[in-house]
């Protein structure tokens, strides 16, 4: 049976553009779906660029214009792959042109852009969803499942870092290619919304809502010069942030991320308490979910490691054979067959820009809290 196209225009082509165009070579070739991606345009403002990323990937053509990339008729969905002050705009432009969006997270530089995008989206009644890959490894997807069955019990806890040590040096610039993220007007925020975005929204989708938070943020080399300028300028990102807080099903929030610790390239750790068990997972070991359940026997009881490779796994019965490890590269190519399953089916691939939201707001709630040094509430999306 012949597969409908689903023709990809990509805005961007730096480490997120490579990681989903990957995912979109290979999906076709592990799930079966009503739908064959094709990359029909890559677009970047460097025609050179452009090409080069096109030619790698297999993109049929390029644009250095995303406004001339969604007039295109042969355009079905648009992946927005570039800094976060330009979602937004893309997306709200997508929306009005009837594509379909797949967006970068976090999904906009704050909430009130956020609203607009999720306003947008749903007025034109296009699919969307934002890249919060994680919930697709797997473990973290396995997770999920035994939460949902009610193997942990009541939770207590949920515990969540992402370390990293990449801005140390007090000489590396801000902004520019490569480099925005250290630029407060092209990425919004620092840590929080690079990194503890992702821990936000896996724990969102794992433990639910978050009603109120106290955050700490700290910004450790005041002044970096600017490659776009430059000149030296203030660093007004968050280079650390620490927060507690509480969710909606009476347990309690800790997370902790920053770019300052020595020794960590991408370090992503979560651990969530129950009555009953307990399950912590590590990005660097990211194809096992550890378990401990207090219900066994006293002298067997202790923690398990599971080899989430099994075909009964989550998405694991698309792969090799048990035994066999996927990698990060994998969450990315389920997140589009997710995606493709959901224009089938009528279902929303999540997060859609709607989901994205409650983590919108609690980015938002942390840069108010650091800043007035109070308890913050989580107001409703």
């Amino acid at each position: 049976m012949s597969k409908k196209p689903l023709n990809i225009g990509m805005i961007g082509y730096g480490f997120m553009g490579r990681a989903h165009s990957n995912a979109y070579v290979q999906v076709n070739n592990f799930f079966d779906l009503k739908y064959r991606t094709v990359l029909k345009a890559a677009c970047a403002r460097n025609a050179e660029k452009a090409k080069e990323f096109a030619d790698q990937w297999g993109y049929e053509s390029i644009e250095t214009d995303w406004r001339k990339l969604l007039e295109r008729k042969d355009i079905d969905a648009v992946d927005i792959c570039v800094p976060n002050n330009l979602h937004c705009e893309i997306a709200l432009a997508a929306a009005a042109a009837g594509k379909m969006i797949l967006c970068e997270k976090p999904l906009a530089l704050n909430a009130a852009e956020g609203r607009k995008m999720v306003e947008a989206v749903e007025k034109a009644g296009v699919a969307n969803t934002v890249w919060y890959n994680y919930r697709r490894i797997p473990a973290v997807t396995l997770a999920k499942q035994l939460i949902d069955e009610g193997r942990l019990g009541k939770i207590f806890h949920y515990r969540a870092k992402f370390l990293q040590d990449w801005t140390i040096s007090p000489e590396l610039p801000q902004g520019g290619n490569g480099l925005w993220r250290l630029d407060a007007a092209a990425a919004g925020s620092g840590v929080s919304g690079d990194l503890l975005a992702h821990c936000i929204d896996t724990a969102l989708w794992l433990n639910g809502r978050m009603s109120s938070l106290s955050a700490l943020t700290e910004t450790f080399i005041k002044e970096r010069k600017h490659n776009l300028t430059g000149k030296v300028q203030e660093v007004t990102i968050d280079d650390a942030c620490t927060f507690m807080g509480k969710f909606e099903n009476g347990s309690l929030a800790n997370f902790e991320s920053t770019r300052y610790a020595r020794g960590h390239k991408a370090l992503y750790t979560f651990e969530i308490n129950g009555e009953k068990a307990s399950i912590s997972w590590d990005l660097h070991d990211l194809h096992r979910l550890q378990y401990f359940d207090h219900r066994d026997e006293s002298k067997i009881r202790g923690w398990h490691s599971i080899h989430v490779t099994d075909g009964d796994h989550p998405y694991m019965g698309k792969w090799w054979v048990p035994g066999l490890a996927i990698g990060y590269e994998s969450s990315f190519v389920h997140q589009v067959a997710d995606f493709i399953e959901g224009l089938s089916s009528g279902k929303p691939c999540s997060p859609t820009f709607r989901d994205a939201m409650e983590t919108q707001v609690i980015l938002d709630a942390i840069l108010d809290s650091a800043k007035s040094q109070q308890w913050v509430n989580i107001p409703k999306v």
